[in-house]
């Protein structure tokens, strides 16, 4: 069993995830982020710091998403030989390159990157 991570991400790509994986099994795309099934412990640290809510376990992929698993999956077999890809590997899976441009944007999102009490410390050391 593995995470996924779904169309949320695509053009978003807020990294919070990476940060948190311990196993850097996430990958970055040209437009989203991948998490590599063969690396993936299912930990559960990427899930709960999205912002976009883009990461799910595969039994719990909606069914719109669903594909996604096969996505994932996908960009690590069409990779070059060796059996661990570079990070920050320029492409996408086809699926994700043939998306239109999606609306939301990093500053729509960053609300919920920090709660009103980080926010506000933040403030106290960086002032406008």
């Amino acid at each position: 069993m593995t995470y996924v991570i779904a169309q949320p991400c695509v053009d978003i790509k807020d990294r919070a995830c990476v940060t948190e994986c311990p196993v850097d099994c996430i990958y970055e795309g040209s437009r989203t982020l991948y998490i590599n099934p063969e690396e993936c412990v299912d930990c559960h640290a990427c899930e709960p710091v999205c912002p976009v809510e883009a990461i799910f376990y595969e039994d719990d992929l909606p069914p719109d998403w669903a594909h996604y698993l096969a996505v994932n999956a996908e960009y690590f077999t069409a990779a070059a030989p060796e059996p661990r890809r570079p990070r920050d590997t320029v492409g996408d899976h086809p699926l994700v390159a043939a998306l239109p441009p999606q609306s939301l944007s990093k500053k729509e999102i960053s609300v919920f990157t920090a709660r009103k009490e980080e926010a506000a410390d933040a403030d106290l050391w960086f002032p406008s």
